[in-house]
């Protein structure tokens, strides 16, 4: 079955209040297009999931600075002024994770488990005392799985049949978000048809993609992944 879907049509589906997954690290593998369509629908009271903010007026930023996300989930936000101001003024929830926790809270998420055990972090001020859980003479930290309802991925190839294949650092955190939300939605500026990756190559196999955007082209937040548009 064919997943490809307009821009418009797939980003319809996110209703206010839900909680989004954005995949990315830094720049590389986050959606500017799909984020850019959800900002011009306007859907409001968003929880948004990802590694960091992006730079102010790029990216998460944006949905930030007009208003529409509610709380964001991340491991830092330092290179954004704009969202560290939000976060002063209270305008937005953040609630920050180191960047292996975070990760392994969404991979936990994606392999169907409720949490982990850990003793990373048991004296800080990230661990809670209910936090805390004693097993068989030792002392461990609960962290709970961290699943979505939306992700949002950057592919830099894709089939029709939702079959993804990343490019660098964007492998770092799309995979495992493609597995622990609900609806997943890719966008991609090079769709083709099935049976145009080997086996071993796909990074995200198409059963857990629910829809693929094609781009016509990228904007200059893409930076250097432009050359990868096949028109």
């Amino acid at each position: 079955m064919k997943k490809n879907r307009t821009l418009e049509n797939a980003i319809a589906t996110i209703p206010s209040g839900a909680v989004v997954m954005v995949g990315g690290f830094g720049n590389p593998g986050t959606p500017f297009s799909l984020i850019d369509e959800l900002l011009r629908q306007g859907q409001t009271d968003l929880t948004l999931i990802k590694n960091d903010a992006n730079e102010a007026g790029h990216g998460v930023s944006r949905l930030i600075e007009n208003g529409q996300v509610r709380k964001l989930i991340t491991t830092h936000i330092g290179l954004n002024k704009v969202v560290i101001d939000h976060l002063n003024r209270g305008d937005i929830d953040v609630e920050f994770h180191p960047q292996g926790m975070l990760a392994e809270k969404i991979r936990t998420a994606g392999s169907g488990s409720f949490g982990f055990l850990t003793d990373i972090g048991m004296d800080s001020e990230i661990t809670r005392p209910d936090d805390l859980l004693d097993w068989q003479g030792k002392t461990y930290k609960v962290e709970m799985a961290l699943p979505a309802d939306f992700a949002l991925i950057h592919a830099a190839q894709a089939d029709w049949l939702g079959n993804l294949v990343y490019q660098g650092s964007a492998i770092n955190f799309s995979p495992l978000m493609a597995m622990a939300a609900n609806h997943v939605i890719v966008e991609t500026p090079d769709l083709g048809a099935p049976g145009r990756f080997k086996p071993e190559h796909v990074h995200t196999p198409g059963a857990f993609v629910d829809c693929v955007v094609r781009l016509e082209s990228l904007p200059s937040d893409y930076g250097i992944l432009e050359h990868h548009v096949r028109r």
